[in-house]
């Protein structure tokens, strides 16, 4: 097996909670080695977001956190601040997410660690930046109310929702992995360092696609849906005689083959549904009339015909079935991490030319901290009075 492409590369995580230890945790899947700097006595703040429990912590902290080791530094305490900023120097990637400024009074800035180490690739995740925002404190549920991610989430007629997982910390994280890894190969060429900085708010707005577009093009507020698709139709759930199911109608042929397929060719021959367009300005009649003809028909039957007759659709599944269909298809979900700990989910690329990293379980606080302070050092006594 080829090692990742990142082995030989040094991660001080000093990162919290979701965003900043998933970037880390991708960074090590693919052969970086993280060490995570965490608070003593409690660490993490996720270890305590239980239940469920899970290892040594919470099933949430397991999450984000296989491959790492951990170390435990009071970075108020001048000596443990030192440590830090020892690694710090040695390392090739800096990851952090406090509010922007907090780490100056630790000689952890990133002007800081830049003069003593030049080529670190130091990456800053915050909720809105480093400027005007800096004070706002950067939690992914504040940022889907704030980020317009909640008026476009739940029932037309309901209140605003969020998504059922930390998705904007999700979309950061991976946004942080891009910077990083784009830092990387310009230090590479160039042997200079930078400062990547990624905000939750930005982030989130990049991934608004064609709902930002749509705005921006009209200067219409888009508006909650449900699982209706603004510009696509029929592209959402349906009810069948026993359950809902998924269809996502990307064609009028598609529409068409949706048409015969449920017994219903009238359909495609009405006027009103004859293009795209005429089925998004008549979605209501149009529904009514497919889920007329669903009501006789049991979900895995009607994703039985749809599929045989290139329509995509799907059952609405729970969690577990997802796992169930990612396994049947040979997609191989879920890594073992160790007796005492729950499978993880997989990294989830594929790559021809080397495998990722064989997963260990997520570490115990402080569980590598004496080893890492005999490679850190003991800072001598005037580095550590003047919090060089």
């Amino acid at each position: 097996m080829t090692r990742g492409p990142l082995a030989g590369i040094l991660v001080a995580d000093f990162s919290r909670v979701l965003a900043g230890p998933s970037a880390s945790m991708w960074l090590a899947d693919l052969g970086a080695r993280v060490i995570q700097v965490e608070r003593p006595g409690t660490g993490d703040d996720t270890r305590a977001f239980g239940p469920p429990w899970a290892g040594s912590s919470s099933a949430y902290f397991e999450s984000a956190n296989r491959l790492k080791e951990s170390i435990a530094l009071d970075l108020a305490n001048p000596y443990d601040a030192a440590l830090a900023r020892t690694l710090a120097a040695r390392a090739d990637v800096v990851l952090e997410n406090f509010r922007a400024g907090s780490l100056e009074r630790f000689g952890l800035d990133p002007e800081a660690v830049r003069r003593t180490n030049p080529r670190a690739v130091y990456c800053s995740i915050t909720g809105f930046g480093s400027g005007a925002g800096a004070h706002l404190p950067g939690y992914d549920f504040l940022v889907q109310a704030v980020g317009g991610l909640m008026s476009i989430t739940g029932d037309a007629d309901g209140e605003p929702r969020k998504v059922g997982v930390a998705l904007v910390d999700l979309l950061a994280a991976k946004d942080a992995v891009i910077g990083i890894l784009a830092a990387l190969r310009h230090r590479d060429a160039t042997g200079e360092g930078q400062h990547v900085e990624v905000d939750l708010l930005s982030s989130l707005l990049a991934s608004l696609a064609n709902q930002a577009s749509s705005f921006l093009a009209t200067g219409d507020a888009p508006r909650s849906m449900g699982n209706q698709h603004p510009s696509i139709a029929p592209y959402e759930t349906l009810r069948a005689a026993d359950g809902m199911l998924a269809v996502a109608v990307g064609s009028d042929r598609q529409f068409r083959a949706l048409a015969v397929a449920l017994g219903v060719p009238a359909l495609a021959a009405d006027a009103r549904f004859a293009s795209n367009g005429d089925r998004v300005g008549h979605r209501a009649a149009l529904i009514a009339g497919l889920e007329e003809a669903l009501a006789r028909i049991p979900v895995d039957d009607a994703v039985e015909r749809m599929l045989a007759a290139g329509v995509p659709a799907g059952r609405v599944a729970d969690i577990p079935s997802a796992f169930a269909l990612a396994t049947s298809l040979g997609l191989e979900p879920l890594v073992d991490v160790g007796e005492g700990h729950p499978a993880q989910v997989r990294h989830p690329v594929r790559y021809s030319a080397f495998t990722p990293e064989t997963p260990t379980a997520p570490p115990a606080l402080d569980a590598h901290g004496e080893a890492l302070r005999r490679w850190l050092g003991a800072p001598d006594e005037r580095a550590v009075h003047n919090g060089e």
